[in-house]
């Protein structure tokens, strides 16, 4: 009979402690003596050992990380995709520094996606505050509020052009003008614009480190 992984059900030789393909432990019988009797026991721990997480030193490393990495991503929103990309090395960093001392030295792909999640939970929303804390030191301690509602009212101005070349009818897209260039409005776009990019690195944090945690389970597998 042919046995196959229980995740990814790739075809295992008996014998084989792992996975050859995703590096799942695998549990192995034998019947030689009593002390391999305790192998399957063995390797059900290693599985939850992989799949649980030492919260006080996985905190101390997201926070180490996550948050002048969230100051640096704020800084680069406006070039584009490259706060998010640093982000995501940030979670898989994280994963890298958590193993370094673990024992086992293995790690499931779900646990690395929750050590990337509070990564990207704590880079986000220290992005966020960034940015506030930019907008308003440039608006009322610098004086560039000009400045400010001059590139709003530029950005809002392109969207309006955009919606007219989608077929919308210019009462409506003077209606939306109007609404976006009220302090209401205004402020909402900020709002908005703040989530959107906390969640931009959420989602990359969570995908850095739970590539990062694949790519450990690959290496790093269990001796036997």
């Amino acid at each position: 009979m042919e046995i196959t992984c229980t995740r990814c059900h790739q075809a295992v030789q008996p014998g084989d402690c792992y996975c050859p393909v995703c590096g799942l432990p695998q549990l192995v019988y034998s019947g030689e003596s009593s002390a391999d009797q305790s192998q399957p026991d063995k390797w059900n721990e290693v599985v939850r050992d992989a799949g649980t997480i030492d919260w006080k030193p996985a905190l101390r490393y997201a926070l180490m990380l996550a948050v002048p990495a969230g100051i640096l991503s704020s800084m680069l929103a406006s070039i584009g995709i490259l706060g998010l990309l640093l982000m995501a090395v940030t979670g898989a960093l994280v994963v890298v520094l958590y193993m370094r001392n673990r024992r086992p030295s293995w790690i499931t792909l779900g646990a690395g996606a929750r050590l990337g999640l509070v990564t990207g939970v704590l880079g986000g929303w220290t992005t966020a505050a960034s940015s506030g804390f930019a907008l308003y030191a440039a608006r009322y301690w610098f004086h560039q509020g000009n400045l400010l509602d001059d590139l709003l009212q530029k950005q809002i101005s392109e969207g309006s052009q955009q919606m007219l070349s989608l077929g919308f009818d210019a009462a409506t897209v003077a209606t939306t003008r109007a609404l976006m260039l009220s302090p209401e409005g205004r402020a909402g776009s900020v709002l908005f614009n703040a989530c959107f990019l906390a969640l931009a690195i959420l989602v990359f944090a969570v995908a850095g480190a739970a590539l990062s945690a694949r790519i450990l389970a690959r290496t790093r597998r269990p001796q036997n």
